[in-house]
């Protein structure tokens, strides 16, 4: 039974945020305070908005499992439906008294006298929580490489995660540094309105064709009256990702049945690049799944286009007109978009967090960020993260991560409201359950497959994805086991 009423702090108002106050609300919080630096809910579903962007993963896996959704339009859902999703589950689940939206915490710092966190934020607040969460994400800050020349460039810059609706790509010549998932989803659809489109390709990508369609009305009607038929075909596609896709990535008798069937798809899908010299340049030299595995069916051939071109040299200046890459080529553009992912290893940034010994967490993980069971960290009592190190899915959908993970921060805050006032994760519980992660990450697809991805931190050590299976990180954080931590009362 419940002896006190514990503030909670949640940082981040995406699927983690969103998924963690709800489940808060259904175990009797109320105290729960939600920010955001945004004007409103959505994290990377509000941020990216430019051309095609939609998930990866099929949209009845990609939701809560608690709020499917019997119409969603297509196999794989847009951002405009993901993010309509999302603002729907906000307002049933009542969150709009808990956002605190336009209002960024800069830092925040726990007081061991008094068991609490105190977030200072960007107008000059300052806010006591007994519980403190960051559901920041991975992918949430836009990373842009450092190149020599980018402040003369006299055209207009944007990284696509903050895409200038404001700025008319017809007729323009077009550079987009980068060919990961979001360039394969905009090319295609910015190709036809740009005069000349340069992709500035680091690597090539394993690219297969994207089994999408529109889901007709009928099948909307069935799942409403049927929902079993909902649940199966969600079953049924976690059971393609757990049994089939996951052990070919983390399995290394996995990797070596499966890898053959992965090139040949992709391969397959590559026959649509009619040029045999760009094919080559097209085809990656490491194993399947070392990088994210991406869906298409229209990049490639957007690449046939004679105004395409694809360029392997790396850019080592921007001039004001263009950019120079290292062969001495040339290159004229007067749009620049970024494409180049997110500082993935940034768990928390902007914001610093300051523990128990006034130890700010970055310092802490000086030689690579880690969290047992990508949760909590020694040091930080009462403080959890979501989507932290080591949480990422290379096959699956991170939501079910993110339901593991609000399912254990619950226990945490019914261990407080218990009469707790600090609990802390105990270093030698991280040290095994860290090198138990990398010693298993040590032998997967990620480590060995021959690429730099944005998996590995500059040490190359895998600070992002988790090694093993959905159900196999469901069954560890089921139960929160009190003798993880120290506890004080």
């Amino acid at each position: 039974m419940r002896r006190r009423t514990i503030s909670i702090a949640v940082v981040g108002s995406g699927f983690s945020g969103i998924g963690l106050a709800i489940a808060l609300k259904r175990a009797g919080f109320e105290d729960i305070t939600i920010f955001d630096g945004a004007d409103g809910p959505g994290g990377v579903w509000r941020d990216n908005t430019y051309p095609g962007a939609a998930c990866d993963a099929p949209s009845h896996l990609y939701s809560y499992s608690f709020e499917p959704k019997p119409d969603w339009s297509r196999r794989f859902a847009e951002q405009h439906e993901i993010l309509a999703y999302l603002r729907h589950c906000a307002d049933k689940y009542g969150l709009t008294p808990h956002f605190r939206f336009r209002t960024t915490v800069t830092d925040a710092h726990f007081h061991a006298a008094t068991g609490r966190w105190r977030l200072h934020t960007g107008d000059g607040g300052v806010h006591e929580y007994d519980l403190f969460v960051a559901a920041c994400g991975q992918l949430s800050n836009p990373a842009v490489p450092r190149l020599p020349g980018l402040d003369r460039f006299a055209g207009t810059a944007f990284h696509s995660a903050r895409w200038n609706h404001d700025h008319a790509l017809e007729g323009r010549r077009v550079a987009v540094v980068g060919n990961g998932a979001s360039a394969v989803q905009f090319v295609p659809l910015i190709a036809p309105a740009a005069a000349h489109l340069t992709i500035f390709q680091r690597e090539a990508h394993w690219i297969s064709r994207k089994p999408d369609r529109l889901y007709p009305r009928r099948r909307h009607a069935l799942n409403r009256r049927l929902p079993a038929v909902q649940r199966l075909s969600r079953l049924g596609i976690f059971l393609w990702f757990e049994l089939v896709l996951n052990p070919a990535l983390v399995s290394p008798r996995g990797r070596r049945v499966l890898s053959a069937p992965v090139r040949l798809l992709c391969r397959y899908a590559l026959r649509s690049v009619r040029d045999p010299r760009l094919r080559r340049r097209l085809t990656p030299r490491y194993e399947p799944g070392c990088k994210r595995i991406l869906t298409s069916s229209e990049y490639y051939p957007a690449l046939n286009r004679p105004d395409v071109a694809v360029v392997d040299s790396p850019i080592v200046e921007i001039t004001g007109h263009g950019a120079r890459t290292a062969d001495g080529g040339r290159h004229a553009f007067d749009t620049l978009i970024w494409a180049t992912g997110f500082r993935s290893q940034d768990f928390v940034a902007p914001m610093r967090v300051f523990g128990a010994h006034r130890q700010e967490l970055n310092a802490a993980w000086k030689d690579g960020a880690r969290a047992y069971l990508g949760l909590a960290v020694t040091g930080f009592p009462n403080f959890f993260l979501m989507y932290g190190p080591n949480t990422n899915v290379g096959s699956g959908s991170i939501v079910h991560m993110l339901e593991s993970q609000a399912a254990y921060i619950v226990q945490a805050a019914r261990l407080l409201a218990g009469g707790a006032t600090s609990m802390d994760v105990r270093a030698d519980v991280l040290d095994r359950f860290d090198a138990a992660a990398q010693e298993r990450l040590s032998t997967s697809v990620w480590n060995e497959g021959g690429c730099d991805s944005w998996y590995l931190d500059a040490d190359r050590r895998n600070t992002n994805n988790w090694p093993g299976s959905m159900t196999g990180y469901r069954r560890r954080t089921r139960r929160l086991d009190p003798t993880d931590y120290h506890l004080e009362h």
